[in-house]
């Protein structure tokens, strides 16, 4: 004999349904928030990438001549960590003209503001690049020429620099090269480079910039400068006072003339090697004062 059992309804108790309901609602609330903060994060960490956030410009490094982008590793490390987009370009050193369209053209890629740095020549290729471009908030200068409309590098490298010399065989090589503009190149020698471009680093470190260092076109000395940038757009300047290329005299006239913000260090022409932590913290200064 078989025995049906009666079915009999499920009972749920109102307080369980009530607990479900609000665990379910916070569920839904924290997975609302947990999208809404990965949404923010990436949009932060997109600004810092794109260096179109507010306020951090970009940070364009441009290097002078018998050097290469290499010189700021040290100052790009540090201005990463603290957040910054930074861009080192390749300064091509084929003559006032070509490498200031070079830059200009660079900074047209770029969207947002943006503060512009330059070692030694890289200063003057600054200088140039800059004029009219509204992208531009800050000029940072380090051991670098300031100069003003019609001077070159021969009028503003003064007594006291190794480089001002009767006889400019003695601290060049030139060679002929049929692809620059100008048709020779020139070369710091090797015997002169340490003590005299790198001085302050160690003979071994400055023995290895001589050897890779990449030529000038010698039309650069002669080249006139144009209007220059530093006349609207504010700029701050390192000024290393055991320079032995533009002397530090040349180089606190160059940056009173252009009412930049001064800071003095002992240090050599290429401090951004030797003190890059003081060089970084101008750079962001400037960042600072202009965003």
């Amino acid at each position: 004999m078989s025995v049906k059992l009666a079915s009999r309804p499920v009972r749920t108790h109102p307080i369980i349904i009530a607990a479900v309901l609000a665990l379910a609602g916070l569920l839904a609330t924290a997975g609302h928030a947990g999208s809404a903060r990965a949404a923010t994060a990436g949009t932060e960490r997109a600004a810092v990438v794109t260096g179109t956030g507010p306020a951090k410009p970009a940070i364009v490094l441009v290097h002078g001549a018998w050097a290469d982008s290499g010189s700021w590793n040290a100052v790009t490390g540090l201005l990463q960590r603290a957040g910054y987009t930074v861009y080192a370009p390749p300064n091509p050193l084929e003559g006032l003209a070509i490498d200031t369209a070079t830059l200009a053209d660079f900074l047209h890629t770029i969207t947002g503001p943006i503060v512009l740095v330059g070692h030694s020549y890289g200063g003057e290729v600054i200088t140039n690049a800059a004029t009219g471009d509204s992208q531009v908030k800050a000029l940072v200068y380090d051991d670098a020429y300031l100069p003003k409309q019609g001077e070159d590098l021969t009028d503003l490298t003064t007594a006291g620099s190794c480089f001002a010399v009767h006889d400019l065989s003695t601290v060049f090589t030139f060679v002929p090269d049929p692809v620059s503009p100008s048709g020779t190149v020139a070369y710091v020698k090797p015997a002169v480079f340490p003590g005299c471009f790198a001085n302050g680093l160690p003979a071994s470190g400055g023995a290895v910039l001589a050897a890779t260092q990449r030529p000038l076109a010698t039309s650069t000395f002669t080249d006139q400068s144009g209007v220059p940038a530093w006349q609207t757009i504010p700029s701050w300047d390192v000024v290393g006072t055991a320079d032995h290329i533009i002397t530090p005299a040349e180089q606190l006239f160059m940056a009173n003339r252009a009412h930049a913000h001064i800071t003095e260090i002992n240090a050599p022409h290429l401090s951004m090697i030797t003190d890059p932590g003081v060089v970084a913290n101008v750079i962001i200064q400037a960042a600072q004062a202009t965003s």
